[in-house]
């Protein structure tokens, strides 16, 4: 098995997944892609076992049977990797929001000693193309709202593109993980962080997907917020 895997979750990804598939495989690195799908019934894992036969063994689909959300799938993903004995892992979105190309600073920050790398749209400035006002403002103070909160030392918390040396995984306890949606992605940084893990930021631009519909919600922003209040006082309670 390749040492480095793409994970990439989907529901209703059908106008996306092919071509980010494409676009993976034409860059000169040496990744292999996992699709977990939510039984999205628009047909997008059929436009992925329609790819695999030209990818051989670079391209793998598990089709879950109802729609769980982020946090699950990527979960699912993860064990599933550490079963194939997978060595890194990126985990990205399907739409696009994502460029491809940035893999290759991925791959270098794990060169440099980074055991957690995130894609940062607020690192350097704020590299975000194409999103209203409104949401933009919403996710860049949600973010100073959880530094302030967690004290983790990433500026750009909510973020979805980020890659993980398999031993973080394995050390969070994946079966402890409570969130779906952006709560999920804050705790997991902030569990890695809190076990002594290396989290180092590289700037991406985030681009607003062209296909497809958003799988936001005002579910997913409150269990964020929740989310974040109960983080430190988890850690300090396992501490008692």
């Amino acid at each position: 098995m390749n040492p480095y895997l793409v994970i990439v979750p989907t529901y209703n990804e059908v106008e996306n997944i092919g071509e980010l598939i494409q676009k993976i495989f034409s860059l000169p690195l040496a990744v292999a892609i996992l699709v977990v799908d939510d039984n999205s019934p628009d047909g997008t894992a059929v436009a992925v076992r329609n790819l695999q036969s030209q990818f051989n063994d670079r391209l793998f689909l598990e089709q879950k049977k109802a729609k769980e959300g982020l946090g699950p799938a990527y979960i699912h993903g993860f064990k599933w990797a550490m079963q194939q004995k997978v060595e890194y892992i990126i985990q990205m979105d399907a739409d696009f929001s994502h460029n491809p190309h940035a893999l290759v600073d991925f791959l270098a920050a794990f060169d440099k000693g980074a055991d957690v790398v995130v894609g940062s749209r607020y690192s350097d400035g704020v590299t975000v193309v194409n999103w209203p006002i409104s949401r933009i403002l919403l996710s860049y103070f949600a973010s100073q709202f959880v530094q302030a909160i967690t004290r983790m030392p990433i500026k750009d918390p909510t973020a979805g593109y980020v890659a993980y040396r398999t031993n973080v995984l394995k050390s969070v306890d994946l079966a402890n993980i409570r969130y779906v949606g952006y709560a999920y992605q804050i705790e997991m940084k902030y569990k890695a962080w809190k076990k002594g893990f290396q989290l180092m930021e590289i700037p991406i631009v985030f681009k607003n997907r062209i296909k497809g519909h958003s799988k936001m919600s005002g579910q997913i922003i409150w269990e964020a917020f929740i989310g974040v209040l109960f983080l430190p006082l988890q850690n300090f309670f396992k501490k008692k």
